[in-house]
């Protein structure tokens, strides 16, 4: 099957082994799929076919991975060259509490955090390390706030890759930059923000030949695009109204309305979900460009408790405005307070994520209560990563360290007496 990278500007062309991530116009580049050659080798049958059962020591990509599944309209590798850890596949929840708290009756939550390093990121690295593994790469190299380091420093461990990842110092959770040590990564703490960090690792790639596989990187959203997959599979290819999900640097903006169209281009889908890109305000350089009807590019300082938000000049910013044409789709932002508020309700109904997945439950809130989703409308909404990727806000959150927390689950301290406890017991039954 026919792949190219397309200049999504000027649409100039080159081939799929070329080690480049921008066109000579600087415009960004596409894994451009031949949409009229694949439209009769793919269709609602193969993919449902795939779906297995339990996983067994000769089991595919194919069949096991909620990526590889869907390989023909993301990269038609072979199996012998996947490196996969059995990614995606990950659960649509529907949750009472959820669903009164943002307004809407059919609300769903896509939890990427079940991934295996947490993380929707395992996605995406998946098909970008495969490609690494395909092209011969020396070593791949990411700029992150933290899930991207996990991912890709797994991922390369496991394909045998020498793996660099460039993180800003004191601003990366400690579960996130767990994974990055222990996978065995080069780890580089630079002195400034996740921009300098992006800034450094382009340059770093450019001059010593390394492959980078930020969201920059063409491979990587195509991984991503499962996501939609996934979901649209779900639902038995009959597609929600919305589908609501954080927005950082933009590579989930971008890979989701790539995947839609492609999904009704291909005849899998008959109409196209509208996406509702989030942003945290303190991180919201898209909203602001947004509101301006993308006039004038914004960028800023970026500064949230969501972490892997914090980004104030993103990447796949063309992509994403192309996503939003794609799809009807629209921006919104949310205050921190209203993304631990709305991460404090995912937890307590059961399922945890950290801090930048609940900018989707919250921005589904605001959504609502402003009569732009409509309470009877389907909804999903992206949860990018698992509760302990961050577990530093849930505490501080719950334990007084932040301001106005109006669900809050504060320990009680009690004396070490049996009847001091039983009474304790006995107020809260």
């Amino acid at each position: 099957m026919t792949i190219s990278l397309r200049c999504i500007s000027c649409k100039k062309e080159y081939p799929s082994n070329a080690v480049r991530y921008v066109c000579d116009c600087g415009g960004l580049l596409d894994v451009w799929h031949n949409l009229d050659e694949l439209r009769p080798q793919v269709s609602r049958g193969l993919f449902d076919g795939r779906l297995s059962g339990p996983p067994g020591p000769k089991d595919v990509p194919t069949t096991t991975s909620g990526v590889w599944r869907y390989r023909e309209i993301i990269l038609p590798a072979s199996p012998a060259d996947i490196v996969s850890r059995r990614e995606g596949n990950t659960t649509l929840y529907e949750h009472p509490k959820l669903s009164a708290y943002v307004g809407a009756a059919r609300f769903y939550a896509k939890h990427e955090g079940e991934n295996p390093t947490g993380s929707f990121k395992d996605r995406g690295m998946t098909v970008g390390t495969t490609q690494a593994k395909l092209i011969g790469a020396r070593a791949v190299a990411c700029a992150s706030t933290g899930n991207t380091s996990a991912s890709l420093a797994a991922y390369a461990a496991m394909a045998n890759i020498p793996a660099l990842v460039f993180i800003p110092a004191g601003k990366i959770a400690a579960g996130k930059l767990a994974q990055a040590l222990a996978y065995g990564a080069t780890t580089l703490q630079i002195q400034g923000d996740f921009d300098d960090a992006m800034r450094l690792v382009r340059e770093v790639c450019d001059n010593l030949g390394v492959y980078l596989l930020n969201s920059l990187n063409p491979f990587r959203p195509e991984g991503q695009k499962s996501i939609i997959f996934e979901i649209l599979q779900g639902f038995q290819w009959n597609p929600p109204d919305w589908i609501a999900l954080p927005a950082g640097n933009l590579g989930n903006t971008a890979a989701f309305g790539k995947a839609l169209y492609e999904a009704k281009e291909l005849g899998l889908i008959d109409k196209i979900p509208r996406l509702a890109a989030i942003q945290a305000a303190g991180a919201s350089p898209f909203y602001q460009s947004y509101r301006g009807n993308f006039g004038k590019r914004k960028i800023m300082k970026a500064e949230t408790v969501a972490t892997a938000i914090r980004i104030g000049n993103p990447v796949s910013y063309s992509r994403a405005i192309r996503s939003l044409e794609w799809t009807d789709g629209l921006v919104e932002a949310v205050t921190d307070a209203e993304i631990m508020d709305a991460k404090a309700m995912v937890d307590q109904s059961g399922i945890g994520c950290e801090p930048a997945s609940a900018a989707s439950v919250a921005g589904t809130r605001k959504l609502v209560a402003k009569g732009i989703i409509r309470p009877d409308q389907t909804v999903v909404s992206i949860l990018t990563g698992n509760l302990l990727k961050d577990p530093g806000a849930t505490v501080a959150y719950h334990t007084g360290d932040w301001p106005d927390a109006r669900l809050a689950n504060s320990p009680i301290k009690v004396e070490a007496e049996l009847s001091a406890v039983q009474k304790t017991i006995e107020k809260i039954l």
